[in-house]
């Protein structure tokens, strides 16, 4: 990359000068915007490829302060018979709209918290404090199906069931009416036949906290709604009683689940406790260990069953699992993981992402570094002596040794590491591989938590790339899997803030 000098000293310039644009509001479109063709869309592409993230970065007068806390605004580009077309539209959920009816933040997010009315009296004021803040269903994450439905979703009790033909908004589900979870990734596992895995985390047994797996059937002969028959499968215990770990995947195997419990922690006193006596937000409520090392678990998936192996590694950060599956009586996994024990998510306030290009990379200089591990565990640990390498696969150089105590020690095999490059928001060929061996995994390039190589901020393979100080700002770029080569691009000459992760809809 060649940093070019500004008319400002010794200010260096990202090399899209506009790249701060992704951060900024934008409106929906009342109708979908016909693209600019290059190139030829395959035959076999026909469908959506639905993308999420925020769209809405204040209110009124007031900011939203954290990448995570931006309204929810859905992106589609359309391919129907060699033609494309693109639309968004903002997600109705209660908090944005309650926040654009009363022109002020309503519900605290993720980094921006949410405060009285200040029309409201000093009683009305203290008891808003007192009961407590709203949980927010502000579903900027992710969308995904269940049965026939598909629903947009964030990290917390709440999914929202959307049209993903006009993008309307149809209903907000409580998770908890149905399974015993505080909140719930944005990252299920689906199986082949639709039935859809998940996690998060609860209140277990004797008031301690645990993990569950919750298990959503298939769309019903019935025509019932699925989620209705959700249940929990297994139960993962947690390291600490009164502090959960932040959960944001899990891995699936065929036969079994596995779930790695890093040092990132929710301090759930001091969150229940800020939240009823004064303003807080997600963001107060995390701390870091570094001597807590990370856990990883490991359970049966059918019959739901915990093993209770004791396996250890060092302290990492973790947001994304690539794949696992199982080999000769081994469980691998690959994951992308950040070094040490800081949340990443320190990083990511919009007021530094939005800072000029060399301040941006002195925060990323000092921020944890990106690496691909490959971890491997043992389904039978006890058929070795300790201090001996338990992992015989051949191709990998993953190690698990037995200690003293029982637990079983992990030093990975690194795949990929190079400073301030992460392989991130990684991708599979899901329906064919996962849960099974496989060859290739795609991710974003990402550098300096911006993507720098290039005047574009792109995702994955059938992509929605930003591309700030072009004349057509947005497209559709659609890339050969074999080599990365461009086959075609739609694009459109309206601007697309930042998204986060989505899927195609055949």
């Amino acid at each position: 990359m060649v940093e070019r000098v500004s008319k400002t000293k010794y200010n260096f310039e990202h090399p899209a000068g506009d790249y701060k644009k992704i951060f900024e509001t934008v409106e929906e479109l009342s109708e979908p915007l016909p693209a600019t063709l290059t190139g030829r869309i395959p035959s076999f592409i026909r469908g959506s490829l639905l993308r999420l993230g925020p769209g809405l970065f204040e209110v009124g007068s007031e900011p939203f302060y954290h990448l995570f806390d931006g309204q929810a605004l859905m992106h589609k580009f359309d391919f129907s018979n060699g033609q494309v077309t693109y639309y968004r539209k903002f997600i109705k959920t209660d908090a944005y709209v309650r926040a654009i009816t009363e022109n002020r933040v309503v519900i605290t997010e993720f980094g921006t918290c949410a405060y009285p009315d200040p029309c409201k009296n000093i009683f009305s004021r203290f008891f808003t404090y007192f009961k407590g803040v709203e949980v927010t269903d502000n579903c900027l994450v992710n969308v995904y199906p269940i049965g026939e439905d598909f629903y947009a979703v964030t990290e917390t009790n709440y999914i929202t069931k959307v049209n993903p033909d006009t993008l309307e908004t149809l209903k907000k589900v409580d998770m908890c009416k149905y399974v015993n979870i505080n909140g719930i990734t944005a990252h299920p596992h689906i199986e082949r036949d639709g039935t859809v895995y998940n996690i998060g985390n609860c209140m277990g047994k004797g008031a301690s906290l645990a993990y569950n797996i919750v298990k959503i059937p298939s769309k019903q002969k019935d025509k019932s709604d699925p989620i209705e028959k959700s249940k929990v499968v297994v139960q993962f215990p947690s390291a600490e009683r009164f502090k959960p770990s932040y959960v944001h995947s899990f891995g699936m195997s065929e036969n079994y689940f596995v779930f790695v419990e890093t040092p990132v922690k929710i301090n759930l006193l001091k969150f229940l406790s800020a939240w009823a006596i004064r303003g807080s937000n997600y963001m107060d409520c995390f701390e870091s260990d570094e001597q807590k090392g990370t856990w990883i678990h490991i359970a049966k998936k059918d019959p739901g069953e915990y093993i209770d192996y004791q396996f250890r590694t060092s302290a990492m950060g973790l947001f994304h699992h690539i794949n696992s599956y199982e080999d000769s009586g081994f469980i691998v996994f690959d994951l992308c993981t950040w070094k040490g024990f800081e949340f990443v998510y320190n990083y990511l306030w919009l007021a530094n992402l939005r800072q000029n290009w060399d301040e941006v990379k002195k925060h990323a200089m000092i921020a944890p570094q990106p690496e691909v591990r490959r971890f491997v565990v043992p389904l039978d640990p006890y058929r070795e002596e300790q201090g001996k390498n338990l992992i015989s696969l051949p191709y990998t150089t993953a190690t698990a040794t037995m200690r003293e105590d029982g637990t079983i020690w992990l030093e990975p095999e690194v795949l990929f590491s190079s400073p301030r490059q992460a392989f991130e928001f990684p991708q599979i060929n899901y329906e064919m591989n996962n849960g099974r061996n496989y060859t290739y995994a795609y991710a974003l390039g990402l550098n300096h938590f911006i993507p720098d190589r290039a005047s574009v901020h792109p995702s994955v393979l059938l992509t929605i790339v930003v591309c700030p100080g072009a004349q057509r700002q947005t497209y559709c770029l659609i890339l050969n899997a074999k080599d990365l080569s461009e086959i075609a691009r739609a694009e459109v000459g309206v601007i697309s803030p930042v998204t986060f992760h989505g899927m195609y809809k055949p």
